[in-house]
């Protein structure tokens, strides 16, 4: 048996997230489809986390096992000939059979693009959050900041969510503005589900007066959703790298 890392990037805006759905059109289910034709059989392919539906990814990793003998190069070439046009595999490689691509990770950073113009761009419709208002990106870096180190992320979590352990450790944060728009990025152990999302929209919240300034230590105190801000929309998340010790 062998086991290899596919990287992927895709446009999130045309699937249903990663995880097969039923009657749905999935990342993943997409990827086995392409799997099966090349190697005429449907073998599982495990993610480095589940993207919702909307949620983009620069790079996405995922391992396959498998007993068939595979020339790594040609089978890129292959994936990318019959996937899906919305997904592309950068990089197929053989890694140790134990390698699991969601459980040896040690860090993922995630990146929240928002486009900061009085009009909407077209050409971001789906891939940014359209967002008319001045944004103080100095403000919102500092206040970004205090995300810093490990917490229990209760507040930044969604409230239907069923995961117990919610203390994740954030190893890096940065808000900055990029010509024409804002972004915001995070790097961490681990997320919770709406992590992100909730950490953007809550800065924004910051931003426009809806929540003062240095509340972000207050609000991850409280350990309740509702003294965090709004989730924002999925369209403006990325998945940007995924971190191995390999």
């Amino acid at each position: 048996m062998k086991n290899y890392l596919l990287t992927l990037m895709y446009d999130g805006s045309l699937f249903h997230g990663w995880q097969v759905q039923n009657n749905a059109l999935t990342v993943q289910s997409c990827l086995q489809d392409a799997v099966e034709k090349i190697l005429s059989v449907r073998e599982n392919v495990t993610g480095c986390s589940r993207t919702d539906s909307g949620v983009h990814a620069n790079m996405f990793c995922c391992n396959m096992r498998t007993d068939r003998e595979i020339d790594t190069a040609l089978f890129k070439k292959s994936l990318n000939a019959v996937l899906h046009t919305g997904i592309a595999v950068t990089e197929v490689k053989e890694v140790p059979y134990g390698f699991h691509a969601r459980y040896n990770c040690v860090s993922k950073e995630y990146k929240y693009l928002i486009f900061n113009r009085d009009y909407n761009n077209p050409f971001y419709s789906g891939r940014a959050l359209m967002y008319p208002y001045k944004i103080d990106a100095e403000l919102l870096d500092n206040e970004a900041r205090d995300f810093l180190g490990t917490h229990d992320f209760t507040s930044f979590c969604a409230a239907n969510t069923d995961t117990e352990d919610k203390i994740r450790t954030v190893k890096a944060v940065s808000f900055k503005r990029e010509n024409d728009f804002a972004v915001f990025t995070v790097e961490a152990d681990g997320f919770l589900y709406n992590m992100v999302r909730i950490m953007t929209g809550t800065l924004l919240d910051i931003n426009s007066g809806k929540i003062k300034p240095g509340s972000i230590p207050e609000i991850i105190a409280k350990k309740d959703r509702a003294f965090a801000g709004v989730t924002a929309k999925p369209c403006g998340l990325y998945l940007n790298k995924v971190n191995y010790d390999l």
